[in-house]
């Protein structure tokens, strides 16, 4: 089982506000909060989003070495699609909008979503 992810954002506050808010509508709860970062737990996995001087960029890219994408279970495809419909009012964009909800395959109902940092939430649906 997977015990936690720690993502290094480049801004706390526009993490907190797409990434609270997604894990919120997934059901995941507020876990741990200080200056520099917040968590959210789901059973006995955590998200950590915080916002390190450590940095080295101020962007995240998918498409270099290193993390794509994290993808989440969505109860059904109403769900799914009303998380969709509201994800652009919190910071994230609907990526391949012309293959939705199919952009990975004819079996696959799924959601792609980038938030303003550039990383990406996959939200899929087996029902």
């Amino acid at each position: 089982m997977l015990h936690h992810v720690e993502l290094w954002v480049p801004d706390l506050d526009r993490a907190v506000r797409s990434w609270g808010w997604l894990l919120g509508e997934l059901g995941w709860t507020q876990f741990q909060d200080w200056p520099a970062g917040r968590s959210w737990r789901l059973g006995a996995t955590y998200l950590v989003v915080e916002q390190s001087p450590a940095l080295t960029a101020d962007r995240h890219e998918r498409c270099r070495p290193g993390l794509n994408h994290l993808a989440f279970h969505v109860d059904d495809r109403e769900r799914l699609d009303a998380i969709v419909g509201a994800a652009g009012g919190h910071g994230w964009s609907l990526l391949f909008p012309d293959r939705h909800p199919y952009a990975g395959g004819p079996a696959h109902y799924a959601a792609y979503l980038e938030d303003t940092d550039g990383f990406e939430a996959e939200l899929v649906s087996s029902r």
